[in-house]
């Protein structure tokens, strides 16, 4: 499973709803978003008040910014690393400005691994999944990063983790159909990239917040980027837009053993694509079997927007960026 929690689906909201928030001069949080001023569908509504979860703290992911299930698991999956339950009550800052505090306090492992398995159990019913996977030879990228990280300090040193990320974020240029979400019955392309990087918590569980415009970062900046947003999630200080966004899902295993990685998608994404850990094997080069640098890239991807021809172009996409590091 991949290392994120559950994601936006759900139903058109009623007119009647809609209609009532409207009537009024000054509508309340509970029928607006911060965002969008949207009102939450009736299904996501309910579920948003049996978890506790404030609706005006959120940025809706449905059509025309409307609150939708997806947005109320993923916010109360991201609300089980606050140290206190959130007041209905009480008006919530503005989006980019609300940050959640501390882990550490208050932190319930078994609600999040609820969340967590609610949105994976939705994608596998919901989602029809196809996989593929590719072999790529690192050994260009690993050879340009020890040259580039050989006399500068440790934290200007680059990672293997941001060379895919980066090489993941440009393939994802090349074909945007698996970079946004599946809504309505419909494809809704991505605004931006914006990667959700699965990133472990010190108590267990997990989170993928998003890198917002991964391609347009030169390294150094994405280093530093996934650096921060690494240790805010561990710390807790990420803000409401950094969970509620993503347009697609990165997991990388690699640091942790595995040497493959199948992911499940985050709903309403239509992709998660995953990274293990770089090994050494017999490669053939030039006719020559010579021992080389691998790493295994994976896609999961949603058979109702692309196939497997377009999941293929995405990881030759993606082999090809990292054979020119030099140009990431």
């Amino acid at each position: 499973a991949p290392r994120s929690a559950g994601r936006r689906t759900g139903r058109a909201a009623g007119s009647s709803a809609s209609g009532s928030c409207r009537a009024r001069s000054a509508p309340p949080p509970s029928c607006t978003t911060a965002r969008s001023g949207r009102a939450g569908r009736p299904a996501a509504r309910r579920r948003a008040l049996e978890l506790g979860v404030r609706l005006e703290a959120l940025a809706g992911s449905g059509a025309g910014g409307a609150i939708v299930l997806a947005d109320i698991e993923r916010a109360a999956a991201a609300q089980q690393v606050r140290p206190e339950q959130v007041v209905a009550a009480v008006p919530a800052a503005p989006v980019a400005a609300t940050v959640l505090p501390p882990v550490r306090r208050g932190f319930d492992l078994q609600q999040m691994r609820q969340a967590i398995a609610a949105a994976m159990g939705r994608s596998k019913r919901e989602i029809p999944h196809y996989y593929l996977s590719s072999q790529i030879d690192f050994h260009a990228a690993q050879a340009w990063l020890l040259d580039y990280n050989r006399d500068r300090e440790p934290e200007q040193r680059l990672l293997p983790a941001v060379l895919l990320l980066k090489a993941t974020a440009l393939a994802l240029r090349e074909q945007p159909r698996l970079n946004g979400f599946y809504q309505d019955g419909a494809f809704l392309p991505g605004a931006g990239i914006h990667v959700g990087w699965a990133v472990a918590l010190r108590g267990g569980g997990l989170i993928a917040p998003a890198v917002h415009d991964a391609d347009r970062l030169a390294l150094p900046e994405l280093m530093a980027a996934l650096r921060d947003l690494v240790q805010r999630a561990r710390s807790g200080g990420l803000r409401s837009s950094e969970l509620t966004d993503p347009t697609v899902t990165v997991t990388s295993l690699g640091e942790r053993g595995a040497e493959a990685v199948w992911g499940v998608i985050y709903p309403p994404q239509v992709a998660i694509i995953g990274f293990g850990r770089v090994v050494e094997r017999p490669w053939v080069v030039d006719g020559q079997v010579v021992p080389r640098s691998l790493v295994q890239a994976s896609l999961a991807a949603d058979h109702r927007v692309s196939d497997g021809h377009l999941g293929g172009q995405l990881l030759a996409a993606i082999d090809r960026a990292l054979q020119t590091p030099e140009n990431l």
